[in-house]
């Protein structure tokens, strides 16, 4: 990556870059439980400041081999409000990692868990949802993504967003291909508020 990248991730970051090796692990059929249990924390701490929470990445797709964090996209009203939820959240337990415009990303202390706060209706949303049900939908996307993550998974990485990064490529073709054949019925893993 560039100097411009880690500038980048050091304006962003809540605690600086860290060093990571990444697992990616085979699927466990309890991730869909564990995303429910904490949908059920974020609701609780939330209420109805949370608009929507649903699973993304990797661990919201069966059969499908990854880092074995559970991701989540809750939408809130005003990501830039962060007086209205920032208490909330670090009295569940989840610490705020990154702060960037329109977007803030949390986690457990343990790094199992992140939750990706968006407003309603972003691009960004609409992409997280658009990827998972194209992989639950697609076995040669499955099989694609997973490779490419197997591939990249054991490096040693100045940080989990250059992997992230290392990726985009594949993602953006996933996503091409979602677009040019829409999932008419999506397999929805989302709690309401």
């Amino acid at each position: 990556m560039t100097d411009e990248f880690d500038a980048l991730l050091d304006s962003v970051l809540i605690g600086g870059r860290e060093h990571v090796t990444i697992e990616v692990v085979e699927y466990d059929a309890g991730w869909p439980a564990r995303f429910v249990r904490l949908a059920e924390v974020i609701g609780q701490a939330l209420g109805p400041l949370a608009l929507s929470v649903d699973h993304i990445g990797s661990t919201s797709v069966p059969g499908l081999a990854a880092k074995p964090i559970i991701d989540i996209l809750l939408t809130v009203a005003s990501v830039e409000d962060e007086d209205s939820y920032l208490t909330a959240m670090e009295h569940a337990g989840f610490v705020l990692r990154v702060r960037e415009p329109d977007h803030r990303m949390f986690r457990t202390p343990a790094k199992n868990v992140h939750i990706h706060l968006y407003a309603p209706g972003r691009q960004e949303s609409v992409d997280y949802l658009t990827l998972r049900d194209w992989l639950r939908s697609s076995a040669p996307a499955r099989a694609l993504y997973a490779e490419t993550k197997k591939r990249l998974a054991g490096q040693s990485w100045p940080d989990m967003n250059y992997y992230a990064a290392a990726k985009s490529g594949v993602i953006a073709q996933l996503l091409a291909d979602a677009r040019a054949h829409p999932v008419v019925e999506p397999v929805e893993t989302r709690a309401q508020g």
